[in-house]
């Protein structure tokens, strides 16, 4: 079985090197980090990056997480793609709010490194369940 693949975007760089080492300490995960909404829309469309779980940061400058994930959802391979928010409002109207915009699930920043990759493998399996 192969990696399942991990698309993680956040402008905050100490972050993305953070969940990047973190994931990859499970062989069952493949992680690719973008620094921006464009730069994740360029990971799929113009190298190929195929992922099977976006995992967005919700508040970025030049194009917020909510409208990357709008933006990912033209591309036909990430039409149906899982897709979780990262962020530190975890207020329940706010968590609902993410989810009508389309997250399968939503992780409160900040995050146990240790337990990520724990978090991300359920998310996958939740989705699989619901497809």
């Amino acid at each position: 079985m192969s990696a399942a693949r991990i698309l993680y975007v956040d402008d905050d760089e100490f972050i993305r090197e953070l969940v990047e080492f973190a994931l990859a300490l499970d062989p069952e995960l493949e992680v690719r980090t973008a620094d921006s909404g464009p730069a994740a829309i360029a990971a799929v469309r113009d190298e190929g990056f195929a992922p099977d779980l976006l995992l967005l940061d919700v508040m970025m400058p030049q194009m917020d997480g909510p409208t990357t994930l709008g933006e990912l959802r033209k591309l036909p391979v990430c039409k149906q793609t899982p897709a979780a928010f990262c962020t530190a409002r975890a207020q329940p109207h706010e968590q609902a709010s993410l989810r009508e915009a389309g997250a399968v699930a939503v992780l409160t920043k900040p995050f146990d490194p240790m337990s990520l990759a724990g978090e991300v493998r359920a998310i996958l399996a939740r989705a699989a369940d619901a497809a």
